[in-house]
């Protein structure tokens, strides 16, 4: 069985035009839904064994503060830098590539990548995958060069959003 978690990077900010869009930071709602999502995966016990992300600043801030909630070491998360502005075909390329000794990896990037690449390795498209959300796809093969399209199931889809109404809820149960 390998496992994949794509994790779109979450909110960037728009204040400095001059900035590049690589060095585009994380804005303030990006500040608080990274760390969101990484408690709510550390809930879910979500334990990649490599993080690998793009190196635009945002996603790298993105990668960082989640692998500090589940408690991966930041030294550990690779930088892939193909990753920036990668379409389908080179995500399922850096995948094919992954070592077989890895069973669980996090990929960390980009739209519209990231919402085409669920359509792509479950054959059930989403309309979207939020800024900070998280899908699991996992697939019964023992080596990465096994997965092909439409062969994964996923089973998990989980954005800021909806994370904040399941804990309103666990709040008003709770009063």
């Amino acid at each position: 069985m390998k496992t994949i978690y794509f994790l779109r990077h979450a909110k960037s900010s728009w204040k400095d035009a001059e900035l590049s869009d690589i060095d585009r930071p994380l804005n303030k709602r990006g500040k608080l839904n990274a760390p969101l999502m990484g408690r709510h995966m550390r809930k879910l016990k979500v334990k990649p064994q490599l993080i690998i992300s793009s190196p635009s600043k945002r996603t790298m801030t993105t990668a960082l503060i989640v692998a500090d909630k589940i408690g991966y070491e930041e030294r550990n998360i690779k930088i892939d830098m193909h990753l920036y502005g990668a379409n389908v075909a080179q995500i399922a390329q850096l995948v094919h590539h992954l070592d077989d000794n890895l069973k669980k990896v996090m990929i960390v990037g980009h739209n519209p990548a990231f919402t085409l690449i669920v359509d792509y390795f479950t054959g059930k498209p989403i309309d979207n995958l939020p800024t900070c959300g998280l899908v699991q796809i996992d697939f019964k093969a023992k080596t990465w060069k096994e997965i092909v399209p439409k062969a994964g199931s996923l089973e998990l889809f989980e954005f800021p959003k909806k994370v904040e109404d399941l804990e309103k809820k666990k709040v008003k149960k709770e009063a």
